[in-house]
C-alpha cells in the first residue's frame, strides 16, 4: 500500500469510529471490524481525561488487556519531546485547526521501543464544545524501518558523491537545479542550498548561457540527442565570472512522468595544465635531441676531417721543400701560396678539435633531481600507448635511492629513449612487461635499470649498439643510444647492455647520488 493511500485509509477509519447520532449501533460493529485488522481504537474524555482502551490499542503500548490506564500513565512510555508534541497536537485539536495526527515511540522492555502513529478527530455535543477525542492507533514500526533504510541508503550515496571527485548535477525538464553535489559546490562556488532551484544556465558563460533553455525545448520537441549519453568538453562558469574547461556527460530518467537530467561534470583544468606541461617537456626533448645529434654528428666529422686535414698540410709542407731548387720565376710565389693554404689547413683542424672538445667537454646544468619525477615525467611520453599495446608497467623504486646530481632534461631523453626502444622491440612479443628499478651502486653512484621482455639482442648486435649511427631498425638513424651514452658519461656514470635470462633486454645506467642525500 503506497503512503498517500495509507492516509486516506486511515482517515476513514477515523472518521468510522466517531460514532454519530444516528449511527451509534453500528459503532461496536465497525470497532470490532477495525479491531481485527490489528487497529486499536482509543477515546479520551476531554473533561474527566479518561482514557478508553481497545485490547488492540493496549498490545501497540505492551500493556495487559483489561488493565485502566490513566491519562498520565498514557504519557509515561513517552519521550519527553514527544509529550510535548502530543499535548500541543491536543490542543490544536480541541481548537479546531486541525486533526489529529502525531508519529511518537512507545518504550518498550527490550529498549528498541514501538513506533505509534496515533490519529483522532474531536467530537463536540450540540453546542459545539468539544467533548472526546476519538481515534485509532496504528502500528507504524515496519514504515519506520523502512524509512530509517532509505534514510541509511541515501546517507551512504550521499557520503559516496561527496568522495567522488566529479561533481553530480540533477535538474528538472525546466533546467531548475534539483541536485547539487559536494564536489559540485568546490568546482563552482556555490553552496548546494544556493544552487537549488537557480537555472542551470548560470553555470555555463555565453553564448551558451542564453541557449541553454532553447537547446531543452528543442530536445523536449524532437527528442534528437545532441549530447545525452554522449559526453563532450565545454566551458564551465564559476561564482565569480572565471571559466574552466570541463567534460560533461548527461543521463536521462523518468520520475512521477517528468523527465531529469542528471550532469557529471569533470574539470579539465589540470588536465590540460598537465598537458601543456607534457608538451613544453616534450620540445625541451626534442631539442635537446637535435642539439645532441648534431654534437655527434659534430664529433664524427671532427674525427674524420681531422686526418685528411692533417694529410694536405703535410703534401702542402712536402710540396714546398720540392720548390726550394727550382729556378722558375714564379717559384717564391708558389711558395707563398702553398705556406698559406698549408696554414690555413692547421687553421681548419684547430677549429674542429676545439669543436670536439666542446661537443665531447661540454659543462650540462646538473642539480639535485628526484629519480621517481625523472622517470614519471618521461613516463608519460615514452609510455604513451603502452596500456593499449597491453604492456603491464612495473615500477619498483627504491625511495633510499632517489635524488641524483643530473641535468633533467638530458636524463629524461635517455628515459624517453629507452622506453620507446623498449615498446618496439616487444611489439611483436606475447608477453608484454616493462620495469624499471634504481638501486644503490658503489662509489657514491645510483643505477638505473629498464627491463623488457622483448626479443632481446645476439652478441654480434650487442658489441655495436651504442656505436654513432649503427641501428636494428628499418627507420632508425643509430644516434639514438649514442646520444644516451654520451649523456651518462657526461654525467660521470656509465651505460651499459645485457639480455635478460627470461628473454628480453635490460638497459643499466649509473648517476652520481647526491650530497647529503637523506
Amino acid at each position: 500500500m503506497r503512503k498517500h493511500d495509507f492516509g486516506n485509509w486511515a482517515q476513514g477509519v477515523t472518521s468510522i469510529v466517531q460514532p454519530s447520532p444516528d449511527a451509534s449501533g453500528g459503532h461496536e460493529h465497525y470497532r470490532l471490524r477495525i479491531e481485527g485488522l490489528g487497529v486499536g481504537t482509543w477515546d479520551l474524555d476531554l473533561a474527566t481525561r479518561e482514557l478508553e482502551w481497545s485490547d488492540a490499542a493496549r498490545t501497540l503500548f505492551g500493556l495487559p488487556p483489561g488493565q485502566r490506564v490513566p491519562y498520565d500513565a498514557f504519557l509515561a512510555p513517552l519521550e519527553p519531546k514527544d509529550r510535548e508534541r502530543f499535548s500541543q497536537a491536543l490542543k490544536r485539536a480541541i481548537d479546531g485547526c486541525c486533526g489529529f495526527d502525531l508519529s511518537f515511540k512507545v518504550a518498550a522492555g527490550n529498549g528498541r521501543g514501538q513506533w505509534v502513529r496515533a490519529r483522532a478527530g474531536v467530537i463536540r455535543d450540540e453546542a459545539g464544545e468539544p467533548r472526546h477525542l476519538s481515534g485509532i492507533l496504528l502500528d507504524i514500526g515496519e514504515e519506520k524501518q523502512l524509512e530509517e533504510t532509505l534514510l541509511t541508503r541515501e546517507s551512504h550515496l550521499r557520503s559516496i558523491l561527496d568522495t567522488v571527485p566529479d561533481a553530480m548535477i540533477v535538474i528538472d525538464g525546466c533546467g531548475a537545479i534539483q541536485f547539487f553535489s559536494t564536489a559540485a559546490e568546490r568546482m563552482f562556488g556555490y553552496s548546494e542550498h544556493e544552487a537549488i532551484g537557480r537555472n542551470v544556465s548560470e553555470l555555463m558563460p555565453e553564448p551558451d548561457r542564453s541557449r541553454h533553455d532553447g537547446y531543452i525545448a528543442r530536445y523536449r520537441s524532437t527528442s534528437e540527442r545532441h549530447i545525452i549519453g554522449i559526453g563532450r568538453i565545454v566551458t564551465g562558469r564559476r561564482r565569480d565570472g572565471t571559466t574552466f574547461p570541463m567534460h560533461l556527460s548527461i543521463g536521462e530518467m523518468q520520475s512521477g512522468g517528468e523527465a531529469y537530467f542528471t550532469g557529471f561534470v569533470r574539470d579539465l583544468t589540470e588536465h590540460q595544465q598537465t598537458q601543456a606541461r607534457l608538451q613544453e617537456l616534450q620540445s625541451e626533448l626534442v631539442h635537446v635531441s637535435r642539439l645532441s645529434a648534431m654534437g655527434e654528428m659534430a664529433s664524427a666529422l671532427a674525427h674524420e676531417l681531422n686526418q685528411p686535414l692533417a694529410a694536405i698540410s703535410n703534401y702542402m709542407k712536402g710540396s714546398r721543400r720540392l720548390l726550394a731548387g727550382s729556378t722558375d720565376p714564379n717559384a717564391a710565389r708558389i711558395e707563398t701560396a702553398m705556406d698559406r693554404a698549408a696554414e690555413q689547413a692547421l687553421r681548419a683542424g684547430q677549429i674542429i678539435r676545439r669543436l670536439r672538445d666542446f661537443v665531447s667537454r661540454g659543462e650540462s646544468e646538473k642539480r639535485v633531481e628526484s629519480l621517481s619525477k625523472l622517470i614519471e615525467e618521461a613516463g608519460a611520453l615514452g609510455l604513451a600507448g603502452a596500456r593499449e599495446q597491453n604492456v603491464q608497467l612495473r615500477f619498483r623504486l627504491d625511495p633510499q635511492a632517489d635524488l641524483v646530481l643530473a641535468d633533467r632534461v638530458q636524463i629524461q631523453q635517455v628515459l624517453v629513449n629507452l622506453f620507446r626502444n623498449a615498446l618496439e622491440a616487444m611489439a611483436p612479443s606475447p608477453r608484454r612487461e616493462l620495469g624499471v628499478t634504481n638501486s644503490r651502486a658503489a662509489d657514491d653512484m645510483i643505477e638505473v635499470a629498464v627491463s623488457d621482455t622483448g626479443t632481446g639482442f645476439p652478441d654480434d648486435v650487442k658489441a655495436n649498439l651504442f656505436q654513432t649511427f649503427f641501428t636494428t631498425k628499418e627507420t632508425g638513424m643509430g644516434v639514438g643510444l649514442s646520444i644516451s651514452r654520451s649523456i651518462i658519461e657526461a654525467h660521470g656514470g656509465r651505460m651499459w647492455a645485457e639480455n635478460n635470462d627470461a628473454g628480453g633486454a635490460t638497459f643499466r645506467f649509473t648517476l652520481p647520488a647526491a650530497p647529503n642525500e637523506s
